[in-house]
């Protein structure tokens, strides 16, 4: 289906009752808040986030600090310094791939990685240094390119923070942390957290993670220095079966040598001159990651284990530039260029036996370059706001590999239109259609290879590029202090990145579509009290009528959370968020699913003038529920050469109290 007749199946789409998805599909609900983007926004699935809003939610991990998107959730299948799994309409985000992120302009996800295409590790940001977050669903803006399929999430840090401080922390299972930040002068502040936990499991997590901030003001200039370094032990998902017999408990691992390191260092310079219309920034970053797994225990290698080794190592280079115009006749418009360089000097899998390597499986080196010319033009035809947009992006790669058979060169080009409509009906209620192409990339190694580095047998190349068309419709109403937005979306992708569990990685799978609704409110019943909430479905499947069946893996079609923020009296406030992670395919034929999780977490806050207590209760109901499933072959000592189907498993963590105690200076 090409680009406008999907946006002509959409509005079809829009129209049939959600009984449709009724038998395939769960209702999604999430609460949080937004701000008011009547006459502003360009669709029903973008917004802003300001500091205020997500301030006093309680959070597990960083990377939960996205879950303030509504409909986007973040979970976990291993140690806390790995990337976080993340799920938004219908798709398995699996360390990234169809979600773009960037800090303060500074792209992180990563092509071509080690572990997994577009990994997207926000264990980087600090929670408190983040100022407001701004986000797009669908591939409507033609300001966001790779892997802004699903939706592209844009973290922002404020100049000066908010205010100078110092917090402390201590909780259950050896948690301690502590987090500050301060200005120098007037041009020039620094700030730090430093956080280590045993953890709860039987091995001991042991994580250590320091994250630095600097920045400084120079000539108009906000130049940042950014530093994450983290070491841990993992304890990866579980087999049932071993669980359901009594042999292993909730917590337990089996390779008790899983876990990992991993480092990110940024440079940035951005400057934003309002009166010319300038944004620009540029940018260098070090990576390095050392990831240790083992999801399949014995089935490989009876003798040694399946332990196996991802690393990656690279310098990137980059930068933006954005520009607005103001144009005759009533039209504006906006247009960017971006450049990115990837040097990634080692990018390797090997097969390890407790954290020693036995074997080199594949190590390559390549150099990854893209960019890319977009432009926007707007105008208003009476109460009606139109935006043309056009995206060209141009990406290539050289790849050296360890076995010159899977060396090469590849590039690609992709040119993207992009539509938006919003409709002014008054000044509470506005309505909207988008369309637009967007795209992921595909990693550069699989676009070369011409055979498997296990097996030696031939192999089948990806496109270095797999495009996305999706479209939208969508309303905003507001009355008093209730506001309301809803959309109806469909996209497809022509390929996408499927996780394979008994092998441990992932693969480039056939084409899917996909296609749902949403609906988000914000309340203020009462002065103190808000109270927001979203519901969702999606219905997701491989095209081309796959004989092992159309279900896509993973694909959670329903999360339901909810939550309030309530100021009980002045200085005081208490913060409750509940979501529901529903049930999903675990296999194409739908035989095996994963069942429904509900989490509960809780955070007060009480201030005394220049000081504030928090006391923070995660998984306050003490769930023993799965924060993530999947289905696939392993072995136990013991069991058949051929291993067990099986499901496997990672527990949510349970219930934990912190307190903390912040300072103000």
């Amino acid at each position: 289906m090409g680009f406008y007749r999907l946006s002509a199946a959409l509005l079809l789409t829009a129209c049939l009752p959600v009984a449709a998805y009724a038998q395939d599909v769960e209702p999604i609900s999430v609460w949080g808040r937004r701000a008011n983007d009547l006459g502003r926004a360009t669709s029903a699935s973008e917004g802003r986030i300001a500091y205020a809003d997500f301030a006093v939610r309680p959070l597990l991990r960083p990377g939960e600090l996205i879950e303030a998107v509504p409909g986007l959730v973040a979970t976990q299948h291993s140690g806390a310094g790995k990337a976080n799994q993340y799920f938004l309409r219908g798709f398995n985000l699996d360390h990234g791939t169809d979600l773009a992120a960037s800090l303060d302009g500074v792209p992180l996800n990563l092509p071509s990685h080690g572990h997994g295409q577009g990994y997207l590790d926000l264990n980087i940001l600090t929670p408190e240094f983040v100022h407001d977050i701004g986000f797009k669903k669908g591939p409507y803006s033609a300001e966001s390119g790779d892997f802004a399929t699903a939706g592209a999430v844009a973290f922002e840090t404020a100049d000066h923070l908010h205010g100078d401080g110092l917090q402390a922390w201590a909780g259950q299972y050896d948690y301690y942390r502590a987090v500050g930040s301060k200005a120098l002068s007037q041009d020039f502040m620094v700030a730090a957290d430093l956080s280590t936990t045993r953890g709860a499991w039987s091995t001991p997590e042991d994580l250590k993670k320091i994250n630095l901030l600097g920045r400084a003001i120079v000539g108009g200039w906000s130049i940042t220095a950014l530093a994450y370094d983290a070491d841990w032990n993992a304890t990866d998902q579980i087999p049932r079966r071993a669980v359901e017999a009594g042999t292993l408990g909730r917590l337990d691992a089996i390779d008790t040598t899983d876990g990992g390191s991993s480092s990110r260092y940024i440079l940035s310079a951005r400057r934003r001159d309002l009166l010319r219309g300038l944004d620009t920034v540029v940018y260098v970053q070090r990576y390095k990651l050392d990831l240790f797994s083992n999801f399949t225990y014995f089935l490989d290698d009876p003798v040694n284990g399946d332990q196996f080794q991802q690393a990656d190592q690279r310098w990137i280079y980059g930068g933006a530039l954005t520009k607005r115009w103001t144009l005759g006749d009533g039209w504006s418009a906006r247009t960017g260029v971006t450049a990115r360089v990837d040097d990634i000097g080692k990018v390797g899998l090997y097969r390890t036996t407790a954290r020693v390597r036995r074997e080199t499986v594949r190590q390559d080196a390549l150099t990854e370059w893209s960019t890319a010319l977009w432009g926007e033009a707007s105008k208003s035809f009476g109460k009606l706001d139109a935006t043309f947009g056009l995206r060209a992006d141009a990406m290539g790669a050289d790849v050296d590999a360890g076995d010159p058979r899977n060396a090469g060169e590849v590039s690609d080009l992709l040119v993207s239109p992009k539509l938006a409509l919003a409709w002014r009906v008054s000044k509470t209620f506005e309505l909207y259609a988008d369309a637009g192409r967007g795209f992921h990339s595909n990693d550069a190694r699989g676009a070369v290879i011409t055979v498997d580095p296990i097996t030696g047998d031939p192999a089948e190349r990806a496109p270095l590029l797999s495009p996305a068309d999706g479209a939208e419709l969508g309303l905003r109403w507001k009355r008093g202090d209730f506001m309301l937005t809803a959309a109806a979306w469909a996209l497809k992708v022509q390929s996408e990145l499927v996780y394979v569990g008994d092998a441990g990685f992932t693969e480039a799978s056939g084409g899917t579509r996909r296609a749902g609704i949403e609906l988000l409110a914000d309340w203020r019943p009462l002065p103190g009290l808000n109270l927001t909430g979203s519901y969702a479905a999606t219905h997701a499947r491989f095209t081309g009528d796959p004989a092992e069946g159309d279900r896509i893996p993973n694909a959670v079609s329903s999360v339901m959370s909810a939550g309030a923020s309530w100021t009980l009296r002045q200085g005081s406030t208490l913060s409750l968020t509940w979501r529901r992670l529903g049930a999903a395919p675990l296999i194409e034929d739908n035989s095996v699913r994963s069942r429904p999780t509900s989490l509960v977490n809780a955070l007060f806050v009480q201030n005394f003038g220049k000081a504030s207590l928090m006391v923070e209760v995660l998984n306050l109901t003490g769930s023993q529920r799965d924060d993530i499933a999947y289905a696939y072959a392993s072995r136990l000592p013991g069991e058949p050469a051929q291993g067990v189907d099986d499901v496997h498993f990672h527990p949510v963590e349970p219930r934990a109290v912190r307190a903390g105690l912040k300072i103000n200076f």
